[in-house]
């Protein structure tokens, strides 16, 4: 059962509702109706042999990673093939498209938000990654405080952050074996949306451990704790991996990597 209240969201896949725009069919699990000011997170399902191509996206920054199906996808004049776990940034002024393959639907998850007015496009931004990208990770991260921290700590790639060129998006995607917690954590100033994407574990919200399964959402506001864990101990249990991101991007995350803050 999806959990909603004033300090996020906890949904499960099953209970998102679509419904019919543009010959596909889209769900908006984090949007206003759950507070979210900065950050929209719509799950788009593209029939087979369809194209999505939402003239909006022009006006906004996207990020969207495909979690089923193959098909095709464009970022501006760039364009690539796209299987699960391939994600696709999207810079302000351009617009993004997904095709489906035929005889298969495409099912993405698009995060999306409309730049504030300090903040600008990269100037080489990365278009294209792989939530199993390992060029530039955070490991050890021993949360900031507000629950007891674990010393078996996973491991988040960073696809599409500011060293990526993305000046208020990000991607990351964080993957768990057994035991292993990304440790609670707030972001002070940015709205937090992820999914779980593979595996069974566990999403915290504010003092809360709920349990997940790929495709289930997590929104947090600003100052609302939440973090993830992979609560079997079976060393031979599937790991546990979520993506998303905190909106604008957390330059916290950044500076426990060791990673430069600067949008390139």
């Amino acid at each position: 059962m999806s959990t909603a209240t004033v300090q996020g969201a906890v949904i499960k896949s099953g209970e998102l509702e679509f419904r019919q725009l543009e010959g596909c069919r889209v769900a908006t699990a984090v949007g206003p109706h759950l507070g979210a000011r900065i950050v929209r997170l719509d799950v788009v399902r593209v029939p087979s042999g369809a194209v999505w191509r939402p003239q909006s996206s022009a006006h906004e920054e996207n990020v969207v990673v495909v979690f089923a199906g193959s098909g095709s996808a464009a970022s501006g004049a760039a364009r690539r093939r796209v299987n699960r776990a391939d994600t696709v940034y999207t810079p302000t002024g351009d617009l993004y498209e997904l095709s489906a393959d035929a005889g298969m639907d495409l099912t993405a998850y698009v995060w999306n938000t409309t730049l504030r007015p300090d903040r600008a496009p990269g100037t080489e931004p990365r278009r294209f990654s792989r939530l199993w990208n390992e060029e530039t990770q955070l490991k050890g991260f021993t949360g900031t405080g507000q629950a007891e921290s674990s010393a078996r700590t996973a491991t988040m790639n960073f696809l599409f952050w500011p060293g990526t060129g993305s000046p208020q998006l990000c991607l990351h995607c964080g993957f768990m074996q057994p035991g292993e917690y990304f440790n609670v954590h707030v972001h002070p100033e940015s709205e937090e949306a992820f999914i779980a994407f593979e595996g069974k574990g566990q999403l915290h919200l504010d003092g809360q451990w709920y349990d997940a399964e790929p495709g289930d959402v997590l929104y947090a506001p600003p100052g609302v704790p939440h973090g993830t864990r992979h609560p079997d101990e079976d060393p031979a249990a599937p790991r546990f991996a979520t993506c998303g991101g905190p909106t604008p991007f957390d330059p916290v995350l950044y500076q426990r990597a060791g990673v430069s803050t600067k949008v390139r």
